[in-house]
């Protein structure tokens, strides 16, 4: 029978767990696959793809002709005296937004 010493006896084994190392090596392999996967996606160039490289005008703005003429909207509540003809037609959606409809060329006045 082999005798172990008693000063042998009291130590504990300090080497650990050997299990504890592979839970860091997970971690850092994530964090590598996470650093190659955004790599790869920055050199594909996918800004362009997704905006056509034109940003999208705002949805409250209004696009006319370079050569049409744009005229102030006077205040609300300011009354303006005058005379003139229909030009057209503006309808409130439901959402708040006004959208104004220019009659085609060949159609009546509405009355």
């Amino acid at each position: 029978m082999i005798r172990v010493s008693p000063r042998a006896r009291r130590h504990e084994d300090r080497a650990g767990d050997p299990l504890d190392g592979l839970v860091n090596l997970f971690d850092l392999g994530i964090v590598l696959s996470v650093a190659f996967l955004l790599a790869a996606l920055s050199s594909l160039d996918l800004e362009t793809a997704l905006t056509d490289g034109v940003p999208a005008p705002p949805a409250d703005t209004i696009t006319v002709p370079d050569d049409a003429q744009v005229d102030d909207v006077p205040p609300e509540g300011e009354q303006v005296i005058g005379q003139g003809e229909e030009v057209g037609t503006v309808y409130r959606l439901d959402d708040g937004r006004l959208v104004y409809v220019v009659p085609s060329p060949g159609s009546s006045p509405s009355p």
